[in-house]
């Protein structure tokens, strides 16, 4: 009797466990406790992001940021990402929000990538972008937007803007997460630090050790 008690008990703690356990995974950050938390960038980010500045020393430009105002400096790709997340501007800590920022030479390219951690949409203000983003079953869905279009990304899902119009564009997209992350294709297989073994990248993509690495040393690896 009393051993099918503990059981039916250990049974139930299980169930319970099953239930509560997997909540915290539906949203991309979790939920403030207080008004706000502006980061104390100076510390080390723990689970919930970075520990909280002291009231007495916030003020109001934690709050406010004008670093999405500025034109970037476009790259190799041709486009230059301004990032609003919590390392740029603090405010936004445990919020579960951020946004960047993209510039597009023309021809620009934000290259192929992904955000593990949110997901994201998007709004173009100037020029025409090829918006497109790939599934985890191989399906390709794509279309050309124009200003004032919109575009959403799923969580994780690799993805990528080119810039298809005349001249240059730009866009502006937002995140459910203070620190959404991008693990960029190009940089992260060619440029990663150690580099990754050639044998590797050739029986990837199937070709010669010499395309790798001139590949690579586009990218100065």
């Amino acid at each position: 009797m009393i051993l099918s008690t503990i059981s039916h008990f250990q049974l139930l703690c299980c169930l319970v466990l099953l239930l509560i356990l997997p909540l915290p995974l539906y949203s991309a950050d979790p939920d403030p406790l207080q008004d706000f938390c502006v980061a104390d960038l100076k510390a080390s980010a723990s689970l919930n992001g970075f520990p909280c500045k002291l009231a007495a020393e916030v003020t109001s430009g934690d709050f406010f940021f004008d670093g999405l105002s500025k034109e970037g400096n476009t790259t190799i790709f041709g486009s230059a990402v301004t990032p609003a997340n919590v390392l740029a501007f603090p405010g936004v800590n445990t919020l579960g929000i951020s946004m960047n920022r993209v510039d597009f030479a023309p021809g620009g390219l934000n290259p192929p990538h992904s955000h593990p951690r949110a997901s994201e949409s998007g709004i173009v203000i100037k020029g025409k972008l090829l918006v497109g983003f790939f599934t985890t079953n191989n399906v390709f869905y794509s279309k050309v937007l124009s200003a004032g279009e919109m575009f959403v990304i799923p969580r994780g899902l690799i993805h990528f803007q080119k810039n298809v119009g005349e001249g240059k564009a730009l866009a502006f997209t937002a995140f459910n997460s203070h620190l959404p992350g991008a693990v960029i294709v190009p940089t992260t297989l060619f440029a990663s630090t150690p580099s990754v073994p050639n044998q590797v990248l050739t029986k990837t993509f199937q070709v010669g050790d010499d395309l790798i690495s001139t590949i690579k040393s586009k990218f100065g690896s």
